[in-house]
């Protein structure tokens, strides 16, 4: 006689995680901060590669902000927060914000 095999089915339930809302970092143009420095923040804070940092910085100088990266909430708001820092302390009134992506 051959072996019953017997499929017991699944009870229990699948939870899905919701993902972190996204913001976006921009980067807002002033008339005074030095393209250069510009460059070297967005370097240093956003890891961005010497090419891609001057062509962000040239957006936002042309169309007066640019979007640099999108974090979750916290990352975004330490990163903005790092950069303008950094212009503050170097005399500059560079000035990164947040808001949520859409």
């Amino acid at each position: 006689m051959a072996e019953k095999t017997v499929v017991k089915p699944r009870t229990g339930t699948k939870t899905e995680v919701a993902r972190p809302p996204l913001y976006k970092v921009i980067l807002l143009n002033d008339d005074y901060t030095p393209r250069e420095f510009v460059v070297m923040v967005l370097k240093a804070v956003f890891r961005m590669g010497e090419e891609k940092a001057a062509a962000v910085m040239l957006t936002a100088h042309r169309r007066g902000a640019c979007v640099i990266a999108v974090y979750t909430r916290d990352v975004a708001e330490t990163k903005a927060k790092e950069a303008t820092e950094l212009g503050k302390r170097n005399g500059f009134p560079l000035f990164f914000m947040t808001e949520p992506e859409t």
